[in-house]
């Protein structure tokens, strides 16, 4: 099925671009998510009419992620865990506990946008990257410790 991408996408291309997905992606994310049309003719002309307001707002999302991109350049996420006496954590630290420290920072981002390879099981330190915008990573520190309060 093609489509129209109405903002840019990592994988399938920039605004504009005329994409071949498979339908059940088009018709389940795409379309209803409003990051594509069909690609038909009536579309197209739709199209052409809104680019420049589309393009306004990828403009706008670039410029606000380049901004938030300067602010967290060397963050660091301190995240206190139960953890046992070798250092290996009661659970493990996962994108959640990242945003909610990142948002005691004082900085919106969601639990999508961050990149870890896998949840964290050991205190340490480790580097995640969070994504601003689909050309914007910023890497983060993330330093679990063992927590101190007893219950």
């Amino acid at each position: 099925m093609q489509v129209i991408l109405l903002e840019k996408n990592h994988k399938l291309g920039d605004l504009g671009d005329i994409a071949n997905v498979k339908s059940g992606y088009a018709r389940n994310y795409l379309i209803p998510q409003g990051k594509a049309k069909p690609a038909t003719k009536e579309n197209l002309a739709e199209f052409e009419l809104i680019k420049a307001e589309l393009e306004k707002k990828e403009v706008a999302a670039l410029a606000n992620a380049q901004a938030k991109e300067s602010e967290m350049t060397d963050i660091t996420c301190n995240i206190a865990a139960n953890a046992g006496e070798e250092g290996k954590l009661f659970g493990s630290v996962g994108p959640v506990d990242i945003v909610k420290s990142l948002h005691d920072q004082g900085f919106e981002v969601e639990k999508r946008d961050i990149n870890m390879p896998e949840a964290i099981h050991y205190t340490g330190e480790y580097e995640v990257t969070v994504a601003l915008h689909t050309d914007i990573v910023v890497p983060v520190k993330v330093l679990v410790e063992a927590s101190t309060k007893e219950e």
